[in-house]
């Protein structure tokens, strides 16, 4: 079963660009970064099972952080060990062996361990599953312990997670004596099923289907929806509420308004949207790689395909960002995406569009179609690759397309909640898997190239070694350099991703008669590789070129793209503006040009673009007497010309200035 996770290692990233600079940022400042973050805020000793001061601030209910430590240590041990995979360090090595020390020896006899309800509620297991997170962070633990495996070759993790995963599957089934739950906050179900496809552990396989063929039963426990059930047993009122719900009973906030399968929408909190859909994908595509069957996939499928399709064609932002409602982190009604707080909403947090990219990877398993890899890079390099600072050691957690005063274009060193920062190392960590991938048996082999970069790919099926080598300048250029190494005897299809942005542009040298496009991939059959080990395409649609949300949104705007890159304007470039672009506006058509830059402070090459822009006049509101009256008479009034120098997206937020930021403007 191929998950990047497991393939990134045959992957190796042999020369200059733009992924293989951001990893050895990572490597090198980032994962140590954020381990004396975590021992300076306390979650690095949290598995030592000792009381601390801020165990005693209850004000953040029901969730106060510690409640997710563990899953912030666990995604930190995952990313370390896979960066530890091609760059060793001493002083990451030995966090790493000494966490994993710490977390065997806070497992309970018989097989439970979460910080929380050992140390701090230790009487209130399983008690609020809705709002409180013992699977979200059992998952992220299972993710840790395969990766820890992985590089260190050893048990010591997996032992851990085998004894949990028995207890886990004793509490929770259909079993009249067992609780008929499921994670409030999605994750679990995803890493049970790869830690089954690792282990062949069943009771994983068993549990992750139960988690998303139980989720939102109206009648699951005692002929009630569980979450109202645990809330009885609590003793809660109904009533009672968290910040994020906007009513009492708010269960599409977690997925779990409707079964799975009665879905039509996207709804509620992004990340737990992304990751719950990720787990259903990772379910169907292990029947369609042979490794498990499955009756209800092509139902299912066709759910997350509806749900893909809302998300992406009305509720996903230009940069890949998702969730406009800051309130509960998710999504927005249909359309309702407007730029920045002061607009009325976009949140757009890293870890959501992290679970774009996992989420769209499992489809590529069960339907090899571009739009899933399209988005996908969208996220990478624009709505992922801006969450972290070029010196990796400041970080997004929300990443909204305009500046205002209350959120202004800045990053942190830290947050209360974690989880974003870890989460793009673990990512970069294993980018190598999302790249390609490949299969076959005997003699008919595949390669399927999903991203373009610098990078080797060595496998082998049955008897047959294959290298298939990669090298570029993308994301600057679209031409892609290819060489297959294989015995004689391997017949090799690859499979290349025309991006749908290149609108069916492309050159292939040499020329073939025989390759075809089909969703997208442009199709090199076994008769073209045997005689053309060497071969080049060229992505044409390099172009700037003008793109715009949908009419619905109502947001009138314009923005910049080139590529699979997004623009933006800062004020560190534009010195004259003094009000976030917001009266700022371009004209569809009008003449780009790019200039060759690098970023002074960190040697970033990029390619910038310029453009004339004009300042909206708006002396005619301004004059109009205060609270004579909400509108006035419109009359034509010249706008003033000004030079707009654009940079991308992910570049923002890394040269001080005064915050001031914004994509999409004015189309005037």
């Amino acid at each position: 079963m191929s998950h990047p996770q497991e393939l990134f290692p045959q992957t190796t990233f042999t020369g200059p660009s733009l992924l293989q600079a951001r990893r050895e940022t990572i490597q090198q400042v980032t994962v140590k970064t954020q381990l004396k973050k975590l021992k300076e805020t306390g979650q690095y000793e949290c598995f030592n099972l000792k009381w601390q001061p801020v165990y005693d601030d209850k004000s953040r209910w029901p969730a106060p952080p510690p409640v997710y430590w563990d899953s912030d240590v666990a995604k930190w041990i995952e990313g370390a060990c896979y960066m530890l995979t091609e760059f060793y360090d001493a002083e990451v090595d030995a966090a790493v062996r000494e966490l994993v020390q710490m977390i065997r020896g806070a497992q309970q006899e018989d097989g439970y361990i979460d910080v929380y309800f050992t140390v701090i509620e230790p009487g209130k297991r399983w008690s609020n599953l809705r709002d409180q997170h013992e699977l979200y962070n059992a998952g992220h633990l299972m993710e840790a312990a395969l990766a820890h495996s992985n590089y260190y070759k050893n048990d010591l993790l997996i032992e851990v997670i085998h004894k949990y995963i028995k207890l886990i599957r004793l509490v929770f089934g259909p079993g009249e004596d067992q609780r008929h739950g499921y994670p409030g906050h999605p994750e679990i179900e995803l890493a049970l099923l790869r830690f089954y496809s690792v282990t062949g552990n069943k009771d994983a396989y068993d549990l992750a289907q139960y988690f998303i063929e139980e989720r939102g039963n109206p009648n699951g426990q005692d002929d009630m929806h569980y979450y109202e059930w645990e809330r009885e047993k609590r003793g809660d009122s109904r009533w009672k509420r968290p910040d994020s719900f906007p009513h009492s009973i708010c269960n599409w906030y977690g997925q779990a308004h409707l079964p799975i399968l009665q879905q039509k929408t996207i709804e509620g909190h992004a990340v737990r949207a992304l990751y719950l859909f990720t787990g259903v994908a990772n379910l169907l595509s292990l029947d369609e790689l042979g490794v498990q069957p499955y009756a209800a996939k092509e139902k299912y499928h066709e759910t997350l395909r509806t749900l893909w399709d809302n998300m992406v064609n009305k509720k996903m932002y230009l940069t890949g960002g998702i969730g406009s409602m800051m309130q509960w982190e998710g999504f927005g009604i249909d359309y309702f995406l407007p730029q920045g707080s002061d607009e009325g909403g976009c949140y757009n947090e890293t870890c959501a569009s992290i679970g774009i990219m996992m989420f769209a990877e499992r489809l590529l398993h069960l339907e090899l179609n571009s739009r899933y890899a399209d988005v996908m890079e969208l996220c990478l390099y624009n709505a992922v690759m801006t969450a972290m600072s070029l010196g990796g050691n400041a970080f997004t957690y929300v990443n909204q397309l305009a500046s205002s005063e209350k959120d202004k274009n800045v990053r942190a060193a830290w947050f209360d909640t974690s989880c974003c920062p870890p989460n793009v190392s673990r990512l970069f960590g294993s980018i190598g898997g999302y790249l390609w991938d490949y299969g076959g048996r005997g003699h008919d082999l595949f390669v399927n190239v999903h991203l373009y970069t610098t990078a080797r790919l060595s496998f082998q099926v049955d008897e047959s070694p294959v290298v298939l080598e990669q090298k570029s300048n993308w994301p600057w250029e679209g031409n892609v350099i290819f060489e297959l190494t294989a015995p004689t005897s391997a017949k090799v299809t690859i499979r290349l991703r025309i991006p749908a942005w290149a609108r069916g542009n492309f050159t292939l040298t040499p020329t073939s008669k025989s390759a075809v496009v089909e969703k997208g991939y442009l199709i090199l059959p076994s008769s073209y590789t045997s005689e053309n080990r060497a071969f080049s395409i060229e992505i044409h649609g390099f172009e700037p070129r003008y793109i715009a949300p949908h009419p619905y949104t109502n947001q009138r705007t314009l923005t910049l793209a080139r590529g699979p890159l997004i623009y933006c304007v800062e004020d560190v470039d534009n010195s004259w503006e003094q009000d976030h672009f917001r009266n700022i506006g371009i004209s569809n058509g009008a003449p780009v040009s790019e200039e060759e830059l690098v970023m002074d402070e960190m040697g970033e090459k990029y390619v910038g673009l310029r453009a004339v822009g004009w300042v909206r006049n708006i002396d005619q509101w301004e004059a109009s007497g205060s609270g004579v009256e909400p509108g006035v008479s419109v009359k034509a009034k010249a706008a003033e010309p000004k030079e707009l120098v654009f940079i991308p997206y992910y570049l923002r937020a890394n040269r001080g200035g005064n915050g001031y930021m914004r994509v999409g403007l004015l189309d005037v």
